[in-house]
């Protein structure tokens, strides 16, 4: 075989093999944790993101392709919370990697190191589909993403206590860039405060809390539940004593209804990138936080 074919051959082994050779094999379920975890790891580790910003965290499918990405993972970074409990326990099972698993140092969830939003008095079938914890979709809470950078810092430096020193330099860095932004996004934000908005899903009640906006109505009738002709005619005429400034939806949602009520009631629909990768200029978590307050800001007084 002459040297122009073996050069494929031995690139793609080099392809495979690169990753060992990073310190930690990350898996990371959502791609704000991927984000974080470059942020505070760098070129120390191989990053996997097992979903994307316009697939619905609730609904993926555990196929081989990540099964076979967790078989090799040192760390599992979920949001918890239920979030993934559709899909990760099988991929956890079937990893047969005794490292990722509930409870194994190899495991973390971000939602177990804050406080979470609206845990329900009760969960049954009745109520949508909601999480007895409490809201899961903590990332658009800046202090949620400072809070989890620092604990994630920590559990990369006991699995690669050889590298503790670099994770916890990068996460004081990235601390101190990310609080810089959150008082530079507070003080951008403050005409936001009051604006009501109808949304499409909790997964944005962070954010909402977060910036002081007002939540008037919700696509969805409960939590989880698609909207339904009767829903959306009910909110229509609900806003006309209500009146909101917008529709929000993120970009993995369906956007016929959110479509539907911006035209009838003659405000603007914005969608948000929810996560990393949510749209063109949400390419990682300091642009998505720009990009999230850039289309807000169209609709401040």
């Amino acid at each position: 075989m002459n040297a122009v074919c073996k050069l494929p051959i031995a690139l793609g082994a080099w392809l495979v093999a690169a990753p060992a050779l990073a310190a930690l094999n990350i898996f990371a379920c959502e791609p704000e944790w991927g984000a974080l975890a470059k942020e505070l790891a760098g070129e120390k580790a191989s990053i996997y993101v097992a979903t994307t910003a316009l697939q619905d965290p609730h609904r993926i499918e555990a196929r081989p392709s990540l099964i076979a990405r967790a078989r090799s993972a040192d760390l599992v970074v979920c949001t918890g919370a239920e979030l993934e409990s559709g899909w990760m326990p099988l991929v956890q099972a079937q990893s047969g990697n005794g490292e990722i698993q509930q409870g194994a140092l190899g495991y973390f969830e971000s939602a177990s190191h804050v406080q979470l939003m609206d845990p329900p008095r009760r969960v049954d079938r009745s109520q949508g589909d909601v999480h007895a914890a409490g809201n899961p979709h903590i990332h658009l809470d800046p202090a949620n993403i400072a809070t989890v950078a620092g604990a994630l810092a920590e559990r990369m430096a006991q699995l690669d206590p050889a590298g503790a020193a670099q994770y916890r330099a990068r996460s004081k860095a990235f601390l101190a860039r990310w609080r810089e932004a959150i008082a530079r996004w507070e003080k951008q934000s403050a005409s936001l405060k009051g604006v009501p908005v109808v949304v499409y899903h909790t997964d944005l009640s962070y954010l909402l809390r977060w910036l002081g906006l007002r939540e008037v109505g919700s696509l969805e009738p409960k939590p989880g539940l698609p909207p339904s002709a009767t829903h959306l005619s009910g909110l229509l005429e609900s806003l006309k004593s209500k009146p909101a400034k917008a529709v929000l939806r993120s970009a993995y949602n369906d956007p016929r209804a959110a479509q539907w009520l911006s035209e009838r009631a003659g405000i603007p629909g914005i969608v948000l990138p929810y996560t990393v990768g949510g749209s063109d200029k949400a390419g990682d978590l300091f642009a998505l936080y720009d990009a999230t307050l850039g289309s807000l800001l169209k609709v401040a007084p």
